[in-house]
């Protein structure tokens, strides 16, 4: 039905381009309105393997909210697509173009507009980079959690967009629990604000929270208004090495789990804590992604381990933690464990961490990048199956995982020029997110749905939930102009 809407358009070829392109003119700048086919093209597609885009008609950088009114007053006139874009790092084709669409640019949206210290918010245009953002507020004292891998490019307004995580969401969670109120612009050019930018607020159905994750298929946000927390201490990291994943998993479980009144030390002192932590990071990098890492950045990491923990605190005693948790790790299994003894030595145990993605691309060429989260005490089962469909279909698949909240990021390795080991490639993508839904989980804790995983979302929601989510985006977008073709 979105389709048929769009495609029912009287405006066909050069003549319709002309048009759109002059009537985008009308409010905006020259140098804001892309043509040139060559140019255009570079804005197809995000970072997904698997993911159809389409040529787009034009391309589209506002710089003020009037002038994205201005574009959707014009698609909605001649009821043409529109797909909005920040930097591309997305891992689903959320961001593809689709044929004959507006890509909307947001990326020179980029002003930092307020930080209070006082009210502990930030209001943003959606184009700033999240690692100016959290620059920017660490001046004050502050801290902006969310730390997706991509944090040097991805902007805010992708971050909100797919509900982006990171690797401190251990402890303080996702990008939805920072975004207090938003501007958005609707498919029509109306501007609507929502949410609040007081501590509390329950006035109404939760609009923002709507907007977070929804892909650009509801609106075009122009404004957040975000929640900033204290500048904790500089967190320690400990690495701690195991023979097996599922001791690993299990390490993960004994850190995690609370425990009974009784087993708490006594009141004032006279003892630690053996679980119920609450660590900064928690991550895991299997066998496979650490080759990869030190393949690729030479880095020492030891390879002869079968998983690799790293868990951090950014209490007042790190320290302490670090011993605590250390030892939980040796009960479970750990053939080493090795806490940083500074800051910097920190510092280089995540850059391995963050350089997982990248060294897991160089072994083949091409990446699929899962996103299955599932219940931390089902993480082993998890990492075994995946060990399991690896092997059933001939192919190389390394793990990393935010393992303090069970979201896992098996990565299948794969020639794209390869068309036997392409299939393969897709076919065991599938199975990966099939045994994530057999155990609990869910099909994507952080990159969203996009194109990559429409098909999946169905399977996770079921029927009744998918046409309550097409009756919310016909409330929105009766035309089906924004982003079509995702999420379902």
């Amino acid at each position: 039905m979105i389709m048929s809407r769009i495609q029912a358009d009287p405006h066909e070829g050069a003549t319709a381009q002309g048009n759109l392109t002059d009537r985008l003119l009308a409010g905006l700048p020259a140098e804001a309105v892309l043509v040139d086919p060559d140019v255009t093209a570079s804005y197809a597609n995000d970072m997904a393997s698997f993911c159809p885009s389409g040529a787009p008609a034009v391309v589209v950088l506002p710089r003020t909210v009037e002038q994205v009114q201005h574009v959707m007053r014009t698609a909605t006139a001649l009821r043409v697509p529109v797909v909005p874009q920040g930097a591309r790092t997305g891992l689903s084709g959320a961001a593809n173009a689709s044929d004959g669409c507006v890509v909307l640019s947001l990326t020179k949206m980029d002003r930092i507009l307020e930080i209070n210290p006082v009210d502990r918010v930030a209001v943003v245009e959606p184009g700033v980079v999240n690692a100016a953002l959290s620059r920017a507020v660490d001046e004050h004292g502050l801290y902006y959690p969310p730390d997706p891998s991509s944090w040097e490019t991805c902007t805010i307004g992708g971050n909100i967009g797919t509900a982006s995580g990171g690797l401190c969401c251990v402890k303080y969670g996702v990008t939805a629990e920072y975004v207090l109120g938003l501007d958005v612009v609707l498919a029509d050019g109306r501007l609507m604000s929502t949410g609040r930018r007081t501590a509390k607020g329950v006035a109404g159905y939760d609009l923002t929270r709507l907007f977070v994750g929804s892909e650009g298929t509801l609106g075009i946000v122009v404004r957040a208004v975000l929640a900033l927390k204290p500048r904790p201490p500089q967190q320690l990291v400990l690495a701690a090495e195991f023979a097996s994943a599922a001791d690993a998993c299990d390490a993960v479980c004994r850190i995690m789990k609370t425990e009974g009144r009784e087993a708490l030390p006594p009141k004032g002192g006279g003892g630690r804590r053996t679980g119920g932590h609450v660590p900064s990071l928690l991550e895991l990098m299997d066998r496979t992604t650490v080759k990869a890492v030190n393949d690729l950045a030479h880095m020492g990491l030891p390879e002869t381990t079968e998983a690799l923990l790293l868990v951090a605190f950014d209490t007042p005693d790190p320290t302490a933690d670090l011993a605590a948790v250390g030892a939980l790790c040796e009960a479970a299994g750990a053939t080493q464990v090795v806490p940083a003894d500074d800051a910097a030595e920190s510092e280089l145990l995540l850059q391995a961490r963050r350089l997982s993605l990248t060294a897991l691309e160089a072994v083949k060429g091409t990446t699929m990048i899962d996103d299955v989260c599932v219940p931390r005490s089902r993480l082993g089962e998890m990492l075994d199956g995946v060990d399991r469909i690896a092997e059933k279909y001939r192919l190389t698949i390394g793990v990393c995982a935010h393992a303090g909240d069970g979201n896992t990021h098996p990565t299948v390795c794969f020639d794209a020029q390869d068309a036997d080991e392409s299939r393969r490639a897709r076919e065991s993508f599938d199975e990966i997110m099939a045994l994530g839904l057999s155990l609990g989980g869910t099909i994507t804790g952080e990159h969203g749905v996009g194109v990559l995983k429409k098909e999946w979302l169905a399977r996770e929601i079921g029927p009744v939930g998918v046409e309550m989510q097409r009756a919310v985006k016909q409330v929105f977008d009766p035309l089906g102009i924004l982003n079509p073709g995702k999420l379902f």
